[in-house]
């Protein structure tokens, strides 16, 4: 047999799919203008647990001390079982309390609130703070996530206004506080909800939390105001006749669906007065010539303007009528030299700009926002007030003069002398005041030691400049060591200065590495200073060669050590890369011909070890065929 679906009225379809919608709604904030709370829980302050809540707010027991599963506390502390001690939420508590909460092994209902004193036909924001206190290491790193929902229903418990989930709200190491809200509107004749949380997880190992900071706020849009140039604020000089403009209120529809205005004037934004008829979006004011408020209280029915706790209230828009500043104090004229900063500064109040300028009236603008100014050459400079409220200028600028005083120019100094001798310094400026480092007073000094030293110049119109002389005395070059390294000599000494190299007889040069240097006896001279001196040492130059050919074409046949001659005796040896030896020779028979028992050795790199008077060397060489 066919089955026929049952129909209903589409009106009562439509009820119930709004009905389903609004009872499962998410959480969410107020996405307009939160007044402040009108109801607030914080469960208080205190270092003893409780008190316990009122009958009927739950159906868990009450515990001083630790909670298990079903209880709850009301305490200033979390740290019970494994759990960190987050501390409540609400600011500036001093040994804050919150609800904590070990949930039941079932699901279900665990907290619920009558709130009082709503208006009616007004839309709210509920919210609450959370933590989950389970660590993320207990329960082997399964424990049970928290899982809050929340509902608001009619003062008769048969009507559901609105509920959300938190979803999960996962166990961590680091658990924070974490805010969740609902918005709800009441219904005509309704100033009462009741607030319900339930569990959507069951007790165990985990879903264990703490609740705190329960706030109701009525919830409204916002509401944004403009003149009828599109300005939120104007701003005016005094003594231009003021100002009479329409303002308009512009909601953004966001919570209401119909509005209600009352505008309202001020004087200081703190006493505020309704203005008589001003009950529309729109509001001309009277014409204005001191400093004047104006707000509008808004509410979705006109019922609710006079009850703060249901209405929001707009932006603010501003009339600011502003004196004409004074102009800035000077702190009188500068007189500085050319190698000093010279500041002008004039006083002023921290309700005005002071700009420069080159001119009494008009002329460049030279600074902007600035009670001082750093001139760079002699005259007179001009500073103006301009307001930062309005910009209204002074009516006269302030003027500083600066003179700039010349003075002498000097370069300084580096100059180098013999050791032992003397030298001058001077000063270099005529008809000045001198101030030496040595403590003299005269313009040249004279000088035995190296060093830094400076002299103070001053001239008639008392600006000073410094001269620095670096005097360096050359000293005797002290040499470290000579070696030959193949045919160059290699000279290293102990200190540095202006020296120079030679050999005897020949041309100096800077470079302390003379090269190309036969075997043999030398004298080494080295100068320093600008004819300070000369010093010379003798060396023995042994030059051993880097490889040799022995390949009978009369061309470097022989392995043999240039300057071995200007000794009586000596030992050279030679081994190959294996450490074997393979020739021995003496003052008797300086060389190696490149064989071994009569047989060609082969190419390849050779060792030699060279013993002279006592002192051993060693190196190697190449044979090449």
């Amino acid at each position: 047999m066919k089955k026929s679906c049952f129909k209903l009225p589409f009106f009562l379809f439509c009820f119930a799919l709004l009905f389903i919608q609004k009872s499962n709604a998410q959480l969410g904030f107020c996405g307009g203008n939160s007044g402040d709370a009108i109801f607030r829980e914080d469960f208080g302050t205190g270092l003893t647990d409780g008190p316990a809540l009122p009958a009927g707010t739950t159906t868990y027991n009450f515990v001083n001390g630790t909670p298990n599963d079903g209880d709850y506390t009301i305490s200033s502390t979390t740290n019970y079982f494994s759990w960190p001690n987050v501390g409540d939420h609400t600011p500036n508590d001093t040994n804050g309390k919150c609800l904590i909460v070990n949930a039941s092994f079932t699901a279900g209902e665990f907290y619920r609130r009558t709130v009082d004193g709503l208006c009616e036909n007004t839309t709210y924001e509920f919210s609450s703070w959370l933590v989950n206190l389970q660590p993320q290491t207990a329960c082997d790193g399964n424990g049970i996530p928290i899982n809050v929902r929340f509902q608001i229903w009619d003062e008769t418990d048969t009507n559901l206004l609105a509920q959300g989930d938190t979803g999960n709200i996962p166990n961590t190491n680091s658990p924070e506080w974490e805010q969740h809200a609902l918005v709800f509107k009441t219904l005509p004749t309704q100033t009462s909800v009741i607030l319900k949380m339930r569990n959507n997880s069951n007790g165990g190992c985990g879903n264990d939390l703490a609740i705190d900071d329960i706030a109701f706020s009525s919830c409204g849009d916002n509401i944004t105001l403009s003149d009828n140039e599109n300005e939120q604020r104007i701003t005016l000089c005094d003594g231009l006749g003021g100002i009479s403009t329409m303002l308009e209120a512009t909601p953004d529809f966001s919570i209401f669906t119909s509005h209600a205005y009352q505008w309202q004037e001020s004087n200081d934004q703190i006493t505020w007065l309704n203005i008589t008829g001003a009950n529309t979006n729109t509001y001309t004011t009277p014409t204005v010539n001191t400093t004047t408020y104006y707000r509008a209280k808004v509410a979705e029915d006109a019922i609710n303007l006079s009850n703060d706790q249901c209405n929001v209230i707009s932006d603010i828009f501003e009339i600011i009528i502003t004196p004409i500043p004074e102009a800035p104090i000077s702190n009188g004229d500068i007189s500085a030299c050319e190698n000093e900063t010279a500041v002008l500064t004039v006083t002023a109040p921290n309700t005005v700009t002071v700009n420069w300028y080159s001119e009494e009236d008009g002329g460049n603008l030279l600074v902007e926002d600035s009670t001082t100014y750093t001139p760079i050459a002699s005259g007179t400079y001009y500073a103006e007030s301009v307001s930062n409220a309005d910009n209204c200028i002074s009516t006269t600028r302030t003027a500083i003069t600066f003179t700039l005083n010349p003075i002498s120019e000097v370069q300084d100094e580096t100059i180098i002398f013999c050791e032992g001798n003397t030298t001058t310094l001077s000063a270099d400026i005529e008809n000045a005041s001198y101030l030496w480092s040595t403590g003299e007073t005269t313009k040249d000094i004279r000088i035995t030691t190296e060093g830094q030293y400076s002299v103070v110049i001053t001239s008639p119109q008392g600006c000073t400049v410094t001269k620095q002389i670096i005097v360096s005395a050359v000293n005797l070059p002290i040499i470290k060591n000579v070696r030959s390294d193949g045919s160059n000599i290699l000279i290293t000494l102990e200190n540095s200065g202006p020296f120079e190299f030679a050999l005897e007889g020949e041309a100096f040069q800077l470079s302390p590495i003379l090269e190309n240097i036969p075997g043999g006896l030398y004298t080494i001279n080295i100068s320093y200073g600008d004819n300070c001196g000369i010093i010379s040492q003798e060396y023995i130059h042994l030059v051993v060669p880097k490889f040799f050919t022995p390949n009978s074409d009369n061309t470097n046949d022989l392995f043999i050590v240039e300057g071995l001659e200007l000794f009586s005796s000596f030992k050279l040896s030679i081994f190959n890369r294996f450490g074997q030896l393979i020739r021995n020779t003496n003052q008797n028979s300086p060389t190696w011909d490149g064989t071994l028992n009569g047989n060609p050795s082969p190419a390849g790199t050779y060792w030699y070890q060279l013993t002279i008077e006592g002192t051993t060397r060693n190196g190697y060489f190449a044979l090449k065929r």
